[in-house]
Formats: C-alpha cells, sequence, structure tokens
C-alpha cells in the first residue's frame, strides 16, 4: 500500500512538471534566435507573449557538467516582451544552449546548437564557410493582405534553408511586409514585426544559424518609403529590437558590418536617409553623406578578399526606368562610391542585395581594374514576378542568371588565404539548384 502511494504521488508530479513545462511554452511567442556572432560573444533572443523570466543556459558540445546560466531577464511590454541576451564563449567551440522561461526549460524538436567563430590568424588558414542570403519575405494574414490570391506563400523555403545547415544567413530587406493598417502607427508596426517573426517554419532556421539583417521600404515603411516616412523611429527601434546587432556606424539608421573568417560584411541602410526618389531640388541622397564616407573609409581599410556590400536595392543594374528603385536614380551618389573604390585601389568588392522579386548576377567591366559582381537574390516568400523582368534593359545582367520564382542563395568560401574562391549557387524554395558561380578573389584586383 505505501509503496502504490508513492507511486502515485510520484506520478502526480511527473504530470505537474509536464503541465508547468507546457504552460511555460505557451509563453513563448517566437524564438530562440541566433543573432551575431564573435569570438568571445553570441546574441540569443527570444520573445515571448506576456511577461515574463528569460534566461539561457549554454556548455561546450559534450560537457553538461560545465553548464552556465545567464541571469534572468523579464520580458516587458515596452520591449515587446523581447529579451536579448549576451552570452560569452570562447573561439572555436562548439556549444549547446537552452530556454528557460519562469525557470522552466523550453523543450524543442530541433538542436540549439552553434559553433563559435575561430580564431584562425596566424595559426592556419581562414577556414572554409557557407551562408544562406535572401530577401523578401511576405508572411500572409488575411485580414490585412490584399484580395485575391495570397501573396506570400512556400514557406517551406526555410526548412529548405534550414538542412543546408548554414553558418548564418544575411536577411537583405523586406524582411516583413508592413501594411497599410501598419504604417501609421506605432502598435501597428510592432505587431507586424512580431506577426512575421513568429512564423512556425521558419523557427528551427533561427535557432541553428546566426542571423543578420538590413531592412528595405516595406520593413522601414510604405511601399517606396523614403526618409520623409514620419515614423522611421518607430520601425528603427522595431528593426533594432527585433535583429541584435554588436555595432551600429551612425547615429541614426541601422548600418553595421561585421567579419566572418577573413571576409567582411558591410550591411547598409538605404531607406533612413534617403531623400525623395521624384523630388528635383537638393542633393539627391541614397545612404547620404555620414554613411557613404565611413562606407569608402572602411571599405579602404579592409583587408578582406572578399568585401560584402549588402544593401536593400540593386547596385549595378543600368536600367534607367522611374519605376526602378535602384540606385541607378542616384547617379551622382552611386558614380562617387565606384570612383571611389577603382582610385583607391579597394579589391574584392562584391556587391549583395534584393527588393527586385526576382534572382539575377549582373558584371560591369572596368578598363584598368577588375569587374565588379552584384548578386541579386529575391524573392524568399513574397509573390514572385515570374518572366516579368526577363527582357529588361540591365547592360550588365549576366547571360542565364536571370530567376523569376522563389529562391534563395547558398555563398561558400574555400581556399586558401591568397586563394580565396566563392562559389554562388541559387537555389528554388524546392532544394534545386538554378545556377551556379564561381568568383576567385585573385579575379578581384587591379589589372
Amino acid at each position: 500500500m505505501k509503496k502504490t502511494i508513492q507511486l502515485f504521488v510520484l506520478l502526480l508530479l511527473c504530470f505537474s512538471c509536464i503541465e508547468m513545462s507546457f504552460a511555460q511554452k505557451a509563453l513563448l511567442q517566437s524564438g530562440p534566435m541566433l543573432g551575431y556572432s564573435e569570438m568571445k560573444e553570441v546574441a540569443l533572443w527570444v520573445q515571448t507573449n506576456a511577461p515574463a523570466s528569460v534566461k539561457f543556459a549554454y556548455y561546450e558540445l559534450g560537457k553538461p557538467q560545465e553548464k552556465k546560466f545567464t541571469e534572468n531577464i523579464q520580458t516587458k511590454k515596452d520591449n515587446l516582451y523581447i529579451a536579448q541576451v549576451k552570452i560569452n564563449t570562447e573561439p572555436s567551440q562548439v556549444y549547446q544552449y537552452e530556454l528557460y522561461i519562469n525557470e522552466q526549460k523550453i523543450n524543442f524538436d530541433y538542436p540549439l546548437q552553434f559553433r563559435s567563430q575561430t580564431l584562425w590568424q596566424w595559426r592556419t588558414d581562414p577556414p572554409e564557410f557557407e551562408f544562406a542570403i535572401g530577401s523578401c519575405n511576405y508572411v500572409n494574414e488575411e485580414i490585412y493582405d490584399r484580395q485575391g490570391k495570397a501573396y506570400g506563400g512556400d514557406y517551406h523555403i526555410f526548412k529548405t534553408i534550414y538542412e543546408q545547415k548554414p553558418e548564418f544567413m544575411l536577411w537583405m530587406g523586406d524582411n516583413t511586409y508592413l501594411r497599410e493598417a501598419d504604417w501609421n502607427t506605432a502598435s501597428g508596426i510592432y505587431s507586424r514585426y512580431t506577426h512575421t517573426r513568429s512564423l512556425p517554419e521558419m523557427q528551427a532556421l533561427l535557432a541553428s544559424a546566426h542571423q543578420y539583417a538590413i531592412w528595405d521600404d516595406h520593413d522601414f515603411g510604405p511601399n517606396d518609403s523614403d526618409r520623409s516616412f514620419h515614423l522611421k523611429d518607430s520601425t528603427l527601434k522595431a528593426f533594432k529590437l527585433f535583429w541584435p546587432s554588436s555595432n551600429y556606424i551612425t547615429e541614426k539608421g541601422i548600418a553595421h558590418t561585421f567579419s566572418w573568417n577573413d571576409c567582411q560584411f558591410f550591411m547598409l541602410d538605404n531607406r533612413y536617409f534617403r531623400s525623395p526618389q521624384n523630388r528635383k531640388t537638393g542633393s539627391r541622397e541614397y545612404l547620404g553623406a555620414a554613411q557613404l564616407e565611413w562606407l569608402i573609409d572602411a571599405l579602404t581599410a579592409s583587408q578582406a578578399p572578399f568585401k560584402f556590400v549588402v544593401v536593400g536595392g540593386q547596385v549595378l543594374n543600368s536600367n534607367q526606368s522611374p519605376w526602378l528603385e535602384t540606385y541607378q536614380q542616384y547617379t551622382e551618389e552611386k558614380n562617387k562610391l565606384l570612383e571611389e573604390i577603382a582610385q583607391n585601389n579597394i579589391s574584392g568588392v562584391i556587391f549583395l542585395d534584393g527588393d527586385r522579386h526576382h534572382t539575377e548576377l549582373s558584371k560591369m567591366e572596368r578598363e584598368g581594374t577588375y569587374p565588379l559582381y552584384d548578386i541579386t537574390i529575391s524573392p524568399l516568400t513574397a509573390g514572385s514576378v515570374g518572366d516579368r523582368s526577363l527582357n529588361e534593359d540591365n547592360q550588365y545582367r549576366v547571360k542565364g542568371t536571370y530567376f523569376g520564382e522563389r529562391n534563395f542563395a547558398l555563398m561558400r568560401i574555400t581556399g586558401t588565404r591568397k586563394e580565396r574562391v566563392l562559389t554562388v549557387r541559387v537555389i528554388s524554395h524546392e532544394g534545386k539548384e538554378i545556377w551556379k558561380q564561381e568568383i576567385k578573389a585573385s579575379d578581384l584586383q587591379k589589372k
């Protein structure tokens, strides 16, 4: 009889713990997500749907006895119930991490794991690595969507990316789509960011690859928005809450930079300082003077064999059509950037961008120096243009690289320190390779 009572009590405790765990998981809105990664620091991110106490545990793979805990953070309405946590790491290590809500560990059906950046300098050749890039992520919400056929879809693309196991992902703008009901209130903006981030199909990717982002018009404000948007500081707050960064270059805006192994990424803001495209008077600014000067300085100083300049709109597209939102519409500033790259003998520059709802590779030959490449990858889940832009007048488009359906790209860096090679693979939402291009760092040097 005594053993029966003890067993009954044990079962009650087990059921109670399970019920408690489910109750706490119900507080999870989205995440966890891996933010930026440096050798000795990694950002972790999570959002709850009500006030909650949040903390993370982490330890080197295979050493759970050395588990460390972060401090508890109370998620609050003022910060959209978001917690950003910085953890201290050691270079070149694989870590497992755990999420706790109100002291209860939350279980997931995918691993929470990452590798800290490698300390290779003065020791070995830089490691090989692979990352994913994409843009234009529309998540349907029927009550606020345009009528007719759903504009977003094929969300399984995030599972396809996850299965490739990239070390990190670049979100190149339009990472969420603000709707008419969202534009004019901070609460609308915050709600839209939360709705998009909560997409179930996205969660495993967010938890397993480090996430870096810029914005374009739809996650900054209305379609084709610019510096005149009256709630740009509300979208700025939302962006910084949802996308942790270890640095921001200007007092306002979202420009920042990071390095991965021997490559450097220059994450630009083409909206906060942008003058209206149709304005005829005054200076025509795309990046703005301060950001442009920082970019030229930083590119000049960088020793990276590949210098990836990531921006919301296409840089090299030569099409003059006024309905396009490319850098070509701001010719004076664009020419200044390209001239500075040439005059300062800056090697290894490659532009990465999205926006267009199709994918293509542009290549600009330049007299006396190396060609510039512009890799446009779009869309992830937003509506694609099909063949609508197939015959567009872009004199720099590389034949055979146009693709008008949902897709992403994998970028792989291989080779020894002095012989680095970039391999670009464009992949459909179903996982089919569409085209492949190899670019050698040695070919991106002044001739």
